[in-house]
């Protein structure tokens, strides 16, 4: 059989800028690594790296009919993606020509940074509302007055517990308008937002506000970040978290959250409704989310529905709905954390609706939605056990390279293994010493069997993959090696917050509270938001 070619379709920066504008669905891809992406990249784009193109292509475009473009800088990271998706099945698929490069020659902007719409929106809300913030002077010197206030903590419990302000209690945001009845039940009682930085400390006073609570609330001006910058102490490692509502406490949530619903026009359907669009979903694209925290969810949810806290959802859409124009059906069990969600997805230009009867009706199940290709989870002839690996690694005579995020890498890898990028294993296996055997792991080796076949064509070594990946390595009870100092590519797969860096903390966290706001006038000059103001 011959070589089959795929003719790559291409669209200007002209066209494209037509595109985001002319009312149909759009996915709009970038494949670069997320790091690459954060560094410039147009308003609206997803990032879904190569590298891990086919593990996230159907969770974030589920209608293979979907018009796609897709964007890198170059390097035909485009077009090698859209061969994968059509490989997939996706039938209307296009590269931006000339990549972002060509979007900004056009006199287009490029915007910096990762979840850039719901940042954006974050300052557009605090600036056309004016919701109300405090200074981290003026909390502290309110705390040291034992005047009657509380510190709700906007961000889950794994950002929660790296760093938070003294007392805060951890109440994600979808989890505010629920909770907040019986953290403040006096009026009195002042109520503090605040997350790392500026977008959820806003997003959850304001919903507070929004749902009318008769306390006075206000947002933490520049969360934790600016309370260190003004030299107070973080508490770490905490654990408080905000108790589910009692029975009182969720009937004000539930009238809240229909005054809420109601000034926003959040649309509400039925199960039939629901029905319908899913019949219809090969001719416009639908997403079903349950935005209940992860413990709830797991516990419990709709068969083929995936999970998306509600706080989170409006923080970083983009990590779970890939196509703009789309339907968005939210769900939860009692209706206030999908409405409160959907009332914000609303005012950032989002299709959305929230289902009434919330789980009633739906064969319920603890199994997640599995997106990964079909037969890539097999075990495969070509791997190595935990036990045969350490083996040849003692007698060093074995490359292994990781294919892991480069955090978890950080964290802990198969004791002597490269990092690598996937979609680059073309420019890093070069500069590795030749061995016996080349041993491809990934946290669960899924990654790495995507890549296996990939690699055989770049190295005369035989290719292996690490049975179970380096969590089976990890059970087995073998050692664990931490740190990069042994780094086969670039690292831009991921985007570091500025407190995860070593060195230069304190001025990075100054650049991205100044980034964030300077949203606003960027947004302005790029003329692609669909936001919209309710008075």
């Amino acid at each position: 059989m011959g070589t089959v070619f795929i003719m790559t379709n291409y669209v200007t920066a002209v066209e494209l800028k037509a595109m985001l504008s002319d009312g149909g669905e759009l996915a709009l891809l970038d494949v670069r690594e997320e790091g690459a992406h954060s560094q410039s990249h147009l308003f609206y784009t997803v990032p879904m790296p190569l590298s891990r193109l086919e593990l996230l292509a159907r969770s974030l475009v589920p209608r293979l009919g979907t018009r796609c473009v897709l964007v890198d800088a170059g390097g035909g990271y485009a077009e090698r993606a859209a061969a994968k998706l059509a490989d997939m099945g996706y039938r209307d698929v296009a590269c931006l020509e000339g990549g972002i490069g060509a979007w900004e020659a056009a006199g287009y902007v490029l915007f910096s940074g990762v979840h850039v719409p719901c940042k954006a929106f974050g300052e557009y809300v605090e600036h056309h509302y004016g919701t109300p913030h405090i200074e981290a002077e003026a909390l502290q010197a309110m705390r040291d007055g034992g005047e009657d206030l509380v510190i709700l903590d906007s961000r889950p419990m794994d950002e929660y517990q790296v760093m938070n302000i003294p007392g805060g209690i951890d109440c994600p945001g979808a989890e505010l308008a629920c909770r907040v009845h019986d953290l403040a039940p006096d009026p009195r009682t002042t109520v503090v937002v605040n997350c790392a930085g500026r977008t959820r400390s806003i997003i959850g006073a304001q919903s507070l506000i929004n749902a009318a609570i008769p306390n006075q609330v206000v947002a933490l001006k520049n969360g934790t970040m600016g309370w260190h910058l003004a030299g107070y102490e973080l508490e770490r490692g905490q654990s408080r978290m905000a108790p589910r509502p009692s029975a009182d406490a969720l009937a004000k949530a539930q009238a809240c959250a229909d005054a809420a619903g109601g000034r926003f026009q959040v649309p509400r359907i039925d199960l039939a409704t629901l029905a319908e669009w899913q019949a219809e979903a090969e001719q416009r694209s639908l997403y079903v989310l349950d935005v209940r925290d992860s413990e709830e969810y797991a516990a419990g949810h709709p068969v083929g529905v995936a999970n998306a806290p509600g706080g989170q959802l409006v923080q970083g859409i983009d990590q779970w709905v890939g196509t703009l124009g789309a339907r968005v059906v939210l769900l939860d069990d009692t209706g206030v954390r999908a409405t409160m969600t959907a009332s914000w997805l609303v005012q950032m230009g989002w299709d959305v609706a929230v289902l009434d009867g919330g789980l009633e009706g739906f064969e319920i199940t603890a199994e997640a939605p599995n997106y990964t290709p079909a037969g890539i989870g097999a075990a495969a002839e070509n791997e190595i056990s935990p036990q045969d690996l350490a083996a040849r690694i003692a007698a060093d005579d074995v490359l292994v390279l990781n294919l892991a995020p480069s955090r978890e890498h950080d964290k802990g890898h198969v004791p002597s293994a490269w990092w690598a990028v996937r979609a680059r294993l073309a420019d890093s296996l070069p500069k590795l010493e030749q061995k016996s055997m080349l041993v491809l792991t990934s946290p669960d080796a899924i990654l790495a069997r995507l890549a296996a076949p990939e690699a055989s064509l770049l190295t005369a070594m035989p290719v292996v993959v690490l049975a179970g990946g380096t969590a089976a390595w990890r059970a087995a009870g073998q050692d664990m090696q931490q740190g990069l100092d042994r780094m086969a590519d670039e690292r831009d797969d991921t985007w570091l917050k500025p407190y995860d860096h070593p060195v230069g903390v304190e001025d990075r966290m100054r650049a991205y509270l100044t980034w964030e706001v300077d949203l606003l006038h960027d947004i302005e000059r790029d003329g692609d938001h669909r936001f919209r103001l309710f008075t």
